[in-house]
């Protein structure tokens, strides 16, 4: 009878384990994406024609009326916070507005230079001495517009490869001043398309404001 104890102790002991190592391994609901499955995506916006723009965080953010002839787009990565198809009679252009948090994205100037440095001029001169910067005297926030016309070299694509040289294009950009940093508005494509949605742009710039 001596051994017959200690031989259900150790029965009950291994059963207790097992049943322990078996509720640890289960995973718990609603703990997070599982192996496999994919993401969840980042936060875009989904923005109705005309009605205020609603993105970033709550610390900071800005809003703003988008233009009723552009159609909204999936933004094509994080860093952007919103992305719209501009449509024109040169052909199709792009308007993206970035936002990079605090700290981050330099300062308005470093980023108008290198936008213009995105161009070439046929000449051969300087973009960043043919770039156009003013103040928007009827934005609610401090905010500068960066204009310049040339042959795009469009930076880098998605892929990380070089874009193909598009003569006849233009950049209109605005960098806005938010509560804690910088946003940047960047509407790119052929010149024709760029300068008949110049007045809508503008527009879009003056309605930038605070979020409530």
């Amino acid at each position: 009878m001596r051994l017959a104890l200690p031989a259900l102790g150790l029965a009950l002991f291994l059963t207790s384990s097992g049943a322990c190592s078996k509720n640890a391994s289960t995973p718990q609901a609603g703990a997070g994406a599982g192996v496999g499955e994919s993401p969840r995506p980042a936060r875009t916006l989904p923005l109705p024609e005309i009605a205020p723009a609603e993105s970033g965080p709550a610390a900071g953010s800005l809003v703003w009326d988008v233009p009723a002839s552009w159609t909204v787009e999936q933004p094509l990565s994080a860093m952007r916070r919103a992305q719209y198809r501009v449509s024109g009679p040169g052909g199709d252009g792009e308007c993206v507005v970035f936002y990079f948090g605090p700290g981050q994205g330099g300062d308005a100037h470093a980023n108008a230079v290198r936008w213009a440095n995105q161009f070439r001029q046929p000449d051969g001169s300087s973009s960043v001495d043919a770039m156009r910067v003013t103040e928007l005297s009827g934005a609610r926030v401090p905010l500068q517009l960066v204009e310049v016309t040339g042959t795009y070299d469009g930076g880098m694509t998605m892929t990380d490869k070089p874009a193909e040289p598009k003569e006849h294009h233009m950049l209109l950009g605005g960098i806005a001043q938010g509560a804690d940093a910088l946003w940047f508005f960047k509407l790119t494509g052929p010149e024709a398309t760029v300068r008949a949605a110049r007045e809508a742009f503008v527009g879009m710039m003056e309605s930038v404001r605070p979020s409530a």
